[in-house]
Parts: C-alpha cells; structure tokens; sequence
C-alpha cells in the first residue's frame, strides 16, 4: 500500500507491503529508499524495532490529528494522508471502544495528575503527567467516558503499571 505521511509537517512518500507470513520482517520504501526491518509491539502501543543494526524502541499515541510517535528524546506528529484508511476532516476524534486501562510505557514518576476518580472526560483529554528520563509527557484518554481509576501525583511507575482506567 502507498501512503503520503506528513512528519513533523514534511511529507514523506511510503510504499508498504505487509508480510504475507505474520513475521515481524518488512520492507518498505522510503522517500524511493528501501528499508528492512523487524517490528514487533512488545505492550499496547509500544514497538520494538530492529532496522540498520540498531535497536529502536518507539510509544505510538493516537491523537485527534493523527498519532503522536515518541523514541528516546525524539517526538514526531504524524499524520496519514491515504484516503481509504485515514479519513481526515471526519470531524470528530479517533476513539477506543469499551474500557481503556492505560499503563506507563515506561519506569517514572507522575508528577501530575489532572482528573479525579468519577469525573467524565473527553477523547484526547489530559488525564495526567509522568516524567521519565528527564521528560514529561502528558497521557490523554483514548475515549470518551468516566475515570475509573487514576494514579497519585508522587507516585513511581514501573513500565506497564497500570496509571489510568477509562470506562
């Protein structure tokens, strides 16, 4: 399948053929540069990926625009432009269905917590901010509904500690 992606705003031409076999392996063209990889999501929404000898470990977030991709110290805006799987200008935002439980992608602390247990939220609304590795970043519900549970503000996480149900 080919796609135009915006990155940060630039865009980007990728062609992309899903492995027939389920394997983690994939090669997709670039821009016209082909790339191998190995990817595997290893917890919701996080993928490892082996490319060039190197070992990445990426967070992908569904927003309202499109997906939030971070890596190390690096974060991306993406925002797919194929028009027969991501519609844009629907109007509304991408939302999960049935009860999210949102866990720490990885070990830190919530320096902040922006919801109570029973208050109704909206998708893409901050419900609270985990620092880890120096940087602070601000988990937003993936539905719309009613805050189940939420972690306390001091609280240290390990990855994959459950922060957050969304009902």
């Amino acid at each position: 399948m080919k796609y135009e992606i915006l990155i940060d705003g630039v865009r980007h031409s990728v062609d992309f053929t899903p492995p027939a076999d389920k394997s983690p392996q994939m090669t997709l063209s670039i821009d016209g540069r082909s790339v191998c990889a190995d990817a595997i999501e290893i917890l919701p929404g996080i993928y490892s990926i082996l490319m060039d000898g190197r070992s990445i470990e990426i967070r992908v977030e569904a927003t309202g625009d499109g997906l939030l991709v971070q890596s190390a110290n690096h974060q991306f805006r993406v925002a797919i432009m194929d028009p027969r799987s991501w519609r844009q200008g629907r109007g509304g935002k991408m939302e999960a269905e049935g009860r999210q439980k949102l866990v720490a992608a990885m070990p830190g602390k919530i320096v902040r917590v922006l919801v109570e247990v029973g208050q109704q939220v909206e998708v893409g609304q901050g419900l609270l901010v985990v620092e880890a590795m120096k940087m602070q970043n601000e988990i937003r519900s993936s539905k719309s509904g009613t805050v189940e549970k939420i972690a306390q503000q001091g609280q240290t996480v390990n990855a994959g500690d459950l922060i957050a149900v969304v009902a």
